[in-house]
């Protein structure tokens, strides 16, 4: 069975029967992170936008493990040139790839990406995910928007969402794509990292389980979670 953790602020790790995603390595600097660069596993690394507490530790992670990394053309096109990184798949919103671990649907994402040189990140970008018989949503950084709903026909096992607020959607609106999307689980992401993204997870978790049918579940950085 599929298991998710996550390891603080947007970074996540999925671990399937064969295969090690990591979504978002922002590990260095990271106050909340429950793993360091160095020690992370990954097979592949999915990069939702350019800002360098998303793109983070890609570069450093794929020398080291040979993972591939997949996110849009820029960004991949940028990881070569400034950091020598080949193995990776450029991609852009709609586009969908069939990869060891399953297939990929790169998904819309209401946000900005600029790289940490300030180079243009082209667009922002959610991960919808076919693994081991499940479907999941990495909403990664954005606001909400109806198309949601689109996203969330044929069903989806889990949903992670930001709710940190400020940069992001926050509880309210989170509940709001919660109602469009109806995942079976769903996931709090990009808070708490910082006092301007603080929130309380478990008033988060008490007003999904009074406003919707999902499962809520606020694990800390670094606990498994099976999907």
């Amino acid at each position: 069975m599929p298991t998710l953790t996550w390891l603080g602020h947007a970074c996540w790790l999925l671990r399937t029967e064969r295969h090690t995603i990591l979504l978002d390595p922002f590990l260095t600097g990271n106050p909340a992170a429950a793993l360091t660069a160095d020690d992370v596993p990954a097979d592949f690394i999915l990069v939702s936008h350019g800002h360098g507490d998303h793109v983070g530790d890609t570069a450093r992670i794929a020398h080291r493990t040979g993972a591939q990394v997949i996110a849009m053309y820029e960004i991949t096109q940028w990881l070569e040139k400034h950091h020598q990184v080949t193995n990776a798949i450029g991609m852009n919103l709609g586009g969908a790839v069939e990869l060891p671990f399953g297939r990929l649907k790169m998904t819309l994402a209401h946000h900005s990406s600029t790289l940490p040189d300030g180079a243009p990140g082209g667009n922002p970008c959610g991960f919808l995910l076919q693994v081991e018989g499940r479907r999941l949503y990495f909403a990664c950084d954005t606001a909400l928007f109806g198309d949601m709903q689109w996203i969330g026909r044929g069903g989806l096992d889990a949903a992670i969402l930001p709710i940190g607020d400020l940069f992001t959607m926050g509880p309210e609106d989170s509940l709001e794509a919660i109602k469009l999307l109806r995942p079976r689980k769903v996931f709090p992401s990009h808070y708490n990292t910082w006092p301007p993204i603080a929130q309380d997870a478990e008033a988060w978790a008490a007003s999904v389980r009074r406003e919707t049918d999902a499962e809520p579940l606020t694990p800390k950085p670094g606990e498994p979670m099976e999907l």
